[in-house]
């Protein structure tokens, strides 16, 4: 039965990995994996029914993060736990049904409450509680909302937020714990709408009071998607702390002090790890460009904007790669174009002219040096498989991933990677 449950997750978990091969297979007590397997793999031994189960995923172009791996060591504990309260003969189909829309939900609480033990329920409980907020309209606009949850002592946590252009409001006698009925009142969430105010509370969801902006906040609106600002203040709230938001698309966002984030979209959870892209990107991009076009990339996903970005090999020649310009000859456009050729996306980031860029139609081709060599290409796809299905952006990827390393967003949120024309990682 452990293998017949585990067909019923396979494919998240293989989505959730960005697409790697995963299977569960019974194991001799005695038996472990090479060393070569272990540096590559991601490998986890399992005992369900007093029988040993091995778990293996593999990606053959990527390398697996260590967040990944600690996520699935996680899961899997979970898989464990879940399969031992449904052994009863006869709840098989129950068993799979409670793993296909539970089991990342657990994995996702247990990740992020750390090594505090007893306090699953209440992370489990919040998220729930945003999920379903994620779904709730005011007056046709989605429901938004944030919350803080801390990790050291709320008076130090206080005394460091002097210090940001956040002001705290104690809620005093009106203190609460976060119960089903938190938001029956929609001012909760117009009034603490994640953007400009944050609800504040400890890692047992008692809220203390909420943080609202005194001042304006990052001009660029790349750091703004990407949730930059709210690292910061993870920094200032203790090991282990985090931030849950419902963002403008619906979605929960939790957003880690490591960095990372997990984004539940379209109903499934998923990890944006930015050392995913780092290593797909090593020695084709210089460090810090990559980090910009690393959460350039997440916040035009987050918004809803397709784009396909090359990041060009040193010999590639742009005439071959080249058959037009979405501009055409039009002088303006041209004009326009030459005016960021050859500026450092970084700095294109600051002025806010990155985001309109990849945004805009066409292939952008950045150079080693982080350079932008060019914008709005239209790249010659004859070249391309029959067997690539997809609409233009997909192609145009494909193609152009001849030429070196290829990043594609598309525009309902899915981030791909590509090399030598095919997809091999994907995201949301």
């Amino acid at each position: 039965m452990p293998k017949s449950a585990f067909s019923a997750i396979e494919n998240n978990l293989s989505a959730f990995l960005g697409g790697a091969k995963v299977t569960l297979t019974e194991s001799e007590r005695n038996e472990t994996a090479s060393a070569a397997d272990e540096a590559d793999d991601i490998v986890v031994d399992l005992e369900i029914e007093t029988i040993a189960y091995q778990f293996r995923a593999r990606r053959k172009e990527l390398s697996f993060t260590e967040t990944e791996r600690n996520f699935m060591a996680e899961l899997l504990r979970a898989f464990e736990g879940l399969f031992a309260g449904f052994s009863a003969k006869g709840l098989a189909a129950h068993f799979r049904t409670a793993l296909l829309t539970s089991l990342t939900d657990i994995a996702v609480a247990r990740y992020i409450r750390g090594d505090r033990k007893g306090v699953f329920w209440p992370v489990q409980s919040l998220l729930q509680l945003l999920k379903g907020l994620s779904y709730q309209r005011y007056e046709g606009v989605p429901a938004t909302t944030g919350f803080l949850i801390y990790r050291t002592q709320l008076d130090d946590f206080l005394a460091a937020l002097e210090k940001t252009r956040y002001d705290w409001i104690d809620l005093g006698e009106d203190r609460r714990r976060i119960t089903a009925d938190f938001f029956r009142n929609p001012l909760s969430y117009r009034f603490v709408d994640g953007r400009q105010a944050l609800f504040v509370g400890d890692i047992r969801m008692n809220i203390k009071g909420t943080m609202r902006t005194s001042a304006p906040g990052p001009s660029d609106d790349i750091e703004q998607l990407a949730n930059r600002e709210t690292v910061s203040l993870l920094g200032k709230a203790g090991d282990g702390a985090f931030v849950i938001y419902v963002n403008k698309s619906s979605e929960v966002e939790v957003v880690l002090d490591s960095d990372k984030l997990l984004l539940w979209r379209k109903g499934y959870w998923g990890i944006y790890d930015p050392d995913i892209m780092r290593q797909f990107l090593h020695g084709k991009l210089e460090k810090r460009s990559i980090d910009h076009l690393v959460w350039s990339i997440y916040a035009l996903s987050k918004a809803r904007h397709g784009t396909v970005v090359l990041v060009a090999d040193d010999d590639t020649d742009l005439d071959a790669l080249r058959k037009g310009s979405v501009g055409g000859r039009d002088p303006l456009s041209r004009a326009l174009i030459r005016h960021v050729r050859g500026r450092k996306i970084g700095a294109l980031k600051r002025s806010g002219e990155l985001s309109r860029i990849l945004s805009s139609d066409g292939l952008t081709v950045i150079n080693r040096k982080g350079e932008l060599v060019d914008t709005g290409v239209i790249i010659d796809t004859s070249q391309v498989s029959d067997l690539i299905t997809g609409g233009g952006r997909t192609t145009a990827a494909s193609a152009a991933s001849h030429f070196g390393r290829v990043v594609k967003v598309s525009e309902d949120g899915p981030v791909e990677f590509y090399r030598q024309g095919q997809s091999i990682y994907k995201f949301g």
